[in-house]
């Protein structure tokens, strides 16, 4: 444990406000609600520089055009996001499902062991902790490229039954005039403010296990209130949770779909009009 806080530690960034209302709108709308915040103390010192590293040519997609993003199921809650600028992000990044190659931006959050890593690559240019020290929240507002990041703090359970306040983090990909939300460890509803926050999402990414995150009742109310088009489903541990998820919104207005690739290209253009859930297999 004393290593894990140690390490843990070591990943806090400093704190700073986030963009510019004019900035902030450019990239997902209503996201500057989260201005006003105080400047959070730098107690702890910076992530170390990381040294660029080139992305091999078997970890690279097929070249994208400039309104679409792609999106890879490499299991649990991890994803990869690229970019039609080539820009790569990988989601609740750990030490036991990564994928192939190197991301330049990657986020952790700390719920348990397979959403962190002890020891993440060096090669990550940006790495992104969803929790903050002490109990402030972590405040991301990160442009790489064609990608913008920034995340919502959450709360989680500990292990004790009670609640790490700022534990976790929702994070939001910008890219191609699309918003994707990656959900995280999520072990509350959202609340009018978080959802003011947010804004406008187009895919969300949600943990449906309905147990260790949050019960079925709780996930099918923020997805519905999030009216998001794209809703791709992660963090489940067998079938059976899956189809019990898929049954639900199935029976609701929710168009099913099961995809034969873990990756998806996704634009403006082609999401779906009807709010769909797609099944990703596992890379």
């Amino acid at each position: 444990m004393k290593r894990l806080a140690a390490v843990l530690a070591l990943l806090v960034p400093a704190f700073g406000l986030p963009a510019p209302a004019s900035a902030a709108a450019d990239r997902c709308p209503k996201l500057v609600a989260q201005r006003g915040l105080p400047v959070w103390p730098a107690r702890l010192p910076p992530l170390p520089a990381r040294a660029a590293r080139a992305i091999p040519a078997d970890f690279r997609l097929a070249a994208l055009q400039p309104d679409q993003v792609s999106l890879t199921f490499v299991g649990h809650s991890t994803f990869l996001i690229e970019t039609a600028g080539g820009v790569t992000a990988a989601t609740d990044y750990n030490d036991y499902v990564r994928p192939q190659g190197v991301p330049q931006v990657a986020t952790m959050n700390r719920a348990h062991s397979t959403h962190y890593s002890l020891a993440p690559d060096p090669g990550i240019a940006h790495l992104l902790p969803g929790w903050g020290e002490a109990g402030a929240p972590a405040r991301h507002d990160l442009e790489v490229g064609d990608l913008w990041v920034g995340n919502l703090p959450t709360n989680i359970r500990d292990h004790q039954e009670g609640t790490l306040v700022n534990g976790n983090s929702i994070f939001i990909f910008r890219a191609a005039d699309l918003c994707i939300a990656h959900l995280g460890h999520l072990h509350h509803t959202l609340t009018d403010d978080d959802l003011a926050v947010l804004g406008r999402i187009d895919i969300v990414l949600a943990p449906v296990d309905g147990s260790y995150t949050l019960d079925l009742d709780g996930m099918v109310e923020v997805l519905k209130r999030l009216e998001a088009p794209l809703v791709i489903p992660m963090h489940y541990f067998n079938r059976t949770t899956l189809e019990r998820f898929l049954a639900r919104l199935g029976s609701s207005r929710y168009a099913v779909e099961r995809a034969d690739s873990p990756t998806l290209v996704v634009s403006r253009a082609t999401l779906p009009a009807r709010p769909t859930v797609t099944v990703l297999p596992e890379r």
